[in-house]
């Protein structure tokens, strides 16, 4: 196999100047960085080209959310000759001092995602901490147990032609959904899962911080996601028991789950 190519993959919808630091901040570990722009329109990206020859950034014209704006930059980072994308926000909450040990298990499993498993601090409202424990029950019987440790944690490097194939097996995981329906589809393509204990932070206003998330709206969009989900994991069912668990498992730390 060849050696991996990682970029940092950076989606952002009017991050304000949280964005020019995250961006820095990734820059910073050496790995090239590409950020996707879907259609902000607060500015935030204005002269951002000149932080460094190591970054590219890709303009979409209107908003689209962030699993379109995902699949776009996985489709550019391909073009530019990279296998893998380590997605980060960019509003602050993912730590770029853990790229480098994203890139090490890339670098060591190239077949596999690597996902973020969040270690929150008391900056984590306790309904999104408390809230995920439901998805992320529902991703693991979806998948037998395939080792999602949480399902909607951004932080996760993909090898990028399997994270492009599923995209193109869904209409959906274009928005909020993006981040569990991915993990569940690669879980059933058979791609191995490694979590990596990653710290979060949630940024509060005073701080700069910015959040999409909409309760009722995006908690309604993953209801009727897993919906789906079951409905595909119970066509899937003999496969996925034939199959057997995930390779690479072991080598995510243990926890209880």
């Amino acid at each position: 196999m060849a050696v991996p190519r990682l970029t940092v993959l950076i989606p952002s919808f009017n991050t304000g100047p949280l964005l020019r630091e995250t961006v820095a901040a990734a820059l910073g570990t050496g790995v090239p960085v590409l950020v996707v722009i879907d259609g902000s329109t607060d500015g935030s990206d204005a002269g951002l080209e000149s932080l460094s020859p190591e970054l590219t950034v890709l303009r979409l014209e209107k908003n689209a959310g962030k699993g379109r704006a995902i699949l776009e930059g996985a489709r550019h980072a391909a073009g530019l000759g990279f296998s893998h994308a380590l997605c980060m926000d960019a509003d602050g909450q993912h730590p770029a001092a853990a790229v480098p040990r994203f890139a090490e298990s890339v670098a060591a499993h190239p077949e596999a995602a690597v996902f973020g498993r969040p270690v929150f601090d008391d900056s984590a409202p306790a309904l999104r901490v408390n809230g995920r424990k439901i998805s992320n029950f529902w991703a693991n019987l979806e998948t037998l147990g395939w080792g999602i440790d949480d399902s909607l944690f951004g932080m996760r490097a993909y090898p990028i032609p399997p994270l492009v194939e599923v995209f193109g097996e869904t209409p959906f995981a274009r928005r909020f959904d993006f981040d569990p329906e991915v993990a569940v589809r690669l879980a059933w393509k058979g791609v191995p899962i490694i979590n990596l204990p990653t710290p979060v932070r949630y940024l509060t206003s005073e701080e700069g911080g910015v959040s999409q998330f909409r309760y009722v709206r995006d908690n309604t969009l993953l209801t009727w996601m897993h919906l789906r989900l079951f409905l595909g994991f119970l066509a899937r069912l003999p496969w996925l028991v034939y199959r057997g668990p995930n390779p690479l498992l072991h080598l995510s730390p243990p926890h209880d789950r």
